[in-house]
């Protein structure tokens, strides 16, 4: 598994970004609905093929976490579970549940924004994907536009705390 961008050509990190840049959008929408700012979208062929936001607050589903949404819109498009030759951006590092579905899905290619050190399951708490019981392995690049992906999050969370003070 590869969390950098070393060994990533520069034509690669510029396409990377311009998804990213469509999963901080989706993100965006979430965080205006009240919900924790997350975005995904899963891109196949150079096409985006399906994409969602966080939605637990507005579906009262602890499930519906962008990725989640993502992988299951994709499925349905593809008609297939088997999503290996996909590649799934996700603005915030993906918790266990989402980690799992990821592995699940024999999904091709991780690339996320922010790590999360509360609840990461790619690396910053744990490493499910590499896990002894994953039995799926994929290429995996944390640190896409980082910054952006970070202050997003963080910024709704300060205003999330300022309301209540």
């Amino acid at each position: 598994m590869k969390f950098t961008t070393i060994g990533m050509n520069q034509a690669d990190y510029l396409k990377h970004c311009e998804w990213m840049r469509r999963s901080l959008e989706l993100a965006q929408q979430a965080g205006d609905a009240g919900e924790v700012p997350v975005g995904a979208i899963v891109v196949r062929a150079d096409a985006i093929i399906a994409e969602a936001e966080n939605r637990r607050e507005r579906d009262r589903d602890p499930t519906a976490h962008a990725e989640v949404l993502a992988l299951r819109q994709a499925g349905q498009v593809l008609q297939t579970w088997h999503l290996n030759d996909c590649t799934l951006y996700v603005t915030l590092e993906p918790c266990p549940m989402c980690a799992g579905a990821i592995v699940l899905a024999r999904l091709g290619m991780l690339i996320y924004g922010a790590d999360d050190p509360k609840a990461g399951a790619i690396r910053t708490v744990l490493n499910l994907p590499d896990s002894p019981a994953s039995n799926h392995r994929l290429t995996v690049f944390g640190g896409i536009l980082e910054p952006p992906c970070r202050e997003q999050l963080q910024q709704w969370f300060r205003q999330r705390r300022d309301r209540r003070n």
